[in-house]
Order: C-alpha cells, then sequence, then structure tokens
C-alpha cells in the first residue's frame, strides 16, 4: 500500500485543482496554460515515480536472480587437492548470469573428481536440468566408488527430472509417449586420481584439450557415447583411461560454444589455435589463462556469442612423487641424470 501513496497524492493535487481552482475553469489563453502545466508535471511526477518503482523491483529481482545462480553454479575454489582451478562462463542469454552449461569439481577420497556439461537449448530455460544434473553429482561423487555408477546416478536424475517437467506440462492424460524427446545433456565425467593418472566417461561431449609445456592436444580420441537422455546408457561403460596430469601440466575443459562460436564473416573460433599461442608465450596461470582465451572469443565473435560457454582449466601444481627403489626413475637418480621419468605408453591422445 506504501507505494500507492505518492501516485494518489498526485492524483489528488489533479482531481482538486480542476475542480476548486477558477483557473480549470476559464477559456482564457493564459488560464489554459496554467491549467496545461499542472496537468504535465503531475504526469511527470506520475511517470518518474512509477519509473523509479520499476527500477527498484529490476534490481531486487537481479540480487534474488544472482544470489540463485550463485547457489546453482557455486564458484569453484582456486585450489583443489593440489590442483590449481580456474572456471568462467558466459551466458547467451541477456541478462543472466549462467544459462544450459554446468561445471564442478570436488575432492573425494577416490580423486578429483569433475563434471562439465551442456543442456540442449541455452539460457535460464535450462537451469532447471543444470539443477538436476549438478545435484546429482554433488552426492554421487562422494557416495560412488565407481565412475560408471556416478554416471548412471546422473542419468537416473536426469530421467526424473524430464519425468517430473513432462507431467506438468501435461497435466492430463494421456501422457505423449516421448513429451521430452528432444531433451539432453552433453556430459563429461573426470576422475583425477592422486597419482596423476586420469579417467574418463564421456557422453557427446567435447574432449578436453592437455596442455603439457608449449604443447597442446586432446585428452583422448576415443569416440563417446551418446548424450545423456538421449537413449539408455549400455550395460558396460568403457570407461577411458586417458595416462596421467603430470605436475606443471593441465587440463582445459569447454563446452561446444566455445568452438562453435563464429565471426562476422562466419568462420569458427579456432580454440586450440588460441591455447598454443597463450601458452607458447610463457607459462601461464589458469585465471589467467581463461582470460586470455575469453578475451579472444569475445573479440571473434563481437562480444555476443550465440550459444552459452563454459570454460574449466585445472593445473596438477603437486609436489613430484619419489620413484620407487629398483625401476628406472631410481637408476637415473643414482646414476646423476636428471631427465623426468619416462611415463607408461597407454595414453589414449
Amino acid at each position: 500500500m506504501r507505494g500507492l501513496g505518492l501516485p494518489v497524492a498526485w492524483g489528488t493535487v489533479a482531481v482538486t485543482y480542476r475542480l476548486t481552482c477558477p483557473l480549470a475553469h476559464q477559456e482564457a489563453l493564459g488560464a489554459r496554460l496554467v491549467s496545461s502545466a499542472v496537468l504535465c508535471a503531475v504526469g511527470t511526477g506520475l511517470l518518474l515515480h512509477v519509473r523509479r518503482t520499476l527500477l527498484r523491483e529490476l534490481r531486487q529481482a537481479r540480487r534474488i536472480a544472482g544470489a540463485a545462480q550463485g547457489v546453482l553454479l557455486r564458484p569453484l575454489p582456486e585450489r583443489i587437492d593440489g590442483l590449481s582451478v580456474a572456471a568462467a562462463q558466459l551466458s547467451a542469454e541477456p541478462g543472466a548470469a549462467i544459462g544450459g552449461d554446468l561445471y564442478e569439481a570436488v575432492p573425494t577420497e577416490h580423486g578429483v573428481r569433475v563434471v562439465m556439461g551442456d543442456v540442449r537449448g541455452h539460457g535460464i530455460a535450462a537451469l532447471g536440468t543444470v539443477a538436476a544434473v549438478l545435484g546429482s553429482f554433488r552426492e554421487a561423487a562422494y557416495d560412488e566408488p565407481d565412475l560408471e555408477r556416478v554416471l548412471r546416478r546422473l542419468d537416473r536424475a536426469l530421467a526424473r527430472h524430464l519425468g517430473d517437467r513432462a507431467r506438468a506440462e501435461h497435466p492430463g492424460p494421456p501422457l505423449p509417449a516421448n513429451p521430452v524427446a528432444e531433451e539432453f545433456v552433453t556430459l563429461l565425467l573426470l576422475e583425477i586420481r592422486p597419482d596423476g593418472e586420469i579417467r574418463a566417461l564421456n557422453c557427446g561431449h567435447p574432449w578436453p584439450h592437455h596442455v603439457a609445456g608449449t604443447r597442446v592436444e586432446p585428452l583422448a580420441r576415443a569416440a563417446p557415447l551418446p548424450p545423456l537422455g538421449m537413449f539408455p546408457l549400455p550395460a558396460e561403460l568403457p570407461v577411458v583411461p586417458c595416462g596421467q596430469l603430470l605436475p606443471g601440466e593441465a587440463l582445459f575443459l569447454h563446452t561446444d560454444g566455445a568452438e562453435d562460436a563464429r565471426d562476422a564473416e562466419g568462420r569458427f573460433f579456432s580454440l586450440p589455435d588460441v591455447l598454443a599461442h597463450a601458452v607458447r608465450e610463457a607459462p601461464v596461470a589458469p585465471r589467467a589463462l581463461l582470460g586470455t582465451v575469453l578475451t579472444a572469443l569475445l573479440r571473434h565473435a563481437d562480444g555476443a556469442p550465440s550459444d552459452d560457454v563454459a570454460l574449466l582449466m585445472l593445473r596438477n601444481d603437486r609436489a613430484p612423487s619419489a620413484p620407487r627403489d629398483g625401476g628406472p626413475c631410481d637408476a637415473a637418480a643414482r646414476a646423476g641424470h636428471t631427465a623426468p621419468c619416462p611415463q607408461p605408453t597407454n595414453q589414449l591422445r
């Protein structure tokens, strides 16, 4: 009711002037000018009041939305179990801080587990699916001993969410056979163990880039599974061994919005080339490298990417582990050599 006080006061002034002031009833030009000035002042006051009210409500709505989005896609700590972490995202929805991309990294007894996904569509409409997938991952990553079981938990959570949404959209029987058949999520699950070993499950998502010194290459080249929600998961889930993340090396994860961004001439953004150029100049901290990539992407897309973009970088800052006695590294150390230890050759890159 307090919001109506000023409009009522202005209206009272206008009505009182019209009914009681003699000038309001005169036909002379001067009287008409005075009456017009009074009514114009009343109208201007009402418009200014409405504008201030709308701006106040808009600021309040943005504060609430920002708080909700911060809880949903919460900021990651700068360091997780010896890994330096940096993340950033851009929403294609004007005024939204986040959209249909999701990411999370958590330390568990099985290693650091990471998820990155991309919900079909973008902007605020995809937030419900983002919440369902992230909520399930934040529980399953701690509870499940195997990466395969984590993925199955996420698949079940997505199916429940899509089923609930279908019932809400089609409350009356019969329920359509495939009410959300076009809904799916591309998803990447990573597990980085304490010794740096990397295991992955990929459901239709771009593979990360492995950054080792000045070398930038795909982490793996194995064919991914279909996106979640498109088909049932197979009985056997092929976890992909991706070698090791050695001290000083990094992983650069991204959603397809980064590679699909186009310039005015329709050319795609070349993420590998930008990464290679950035790391060739000097060793780059994760946050600085993300800033370089985002700046280049926004410049390429003229400041307005057509799809949501999420970037996540993890660098292994753990101290090198001591070699075992009798191994080739131990023999090299006794001989006085300082070359790095040879690594297993089963890396899929």
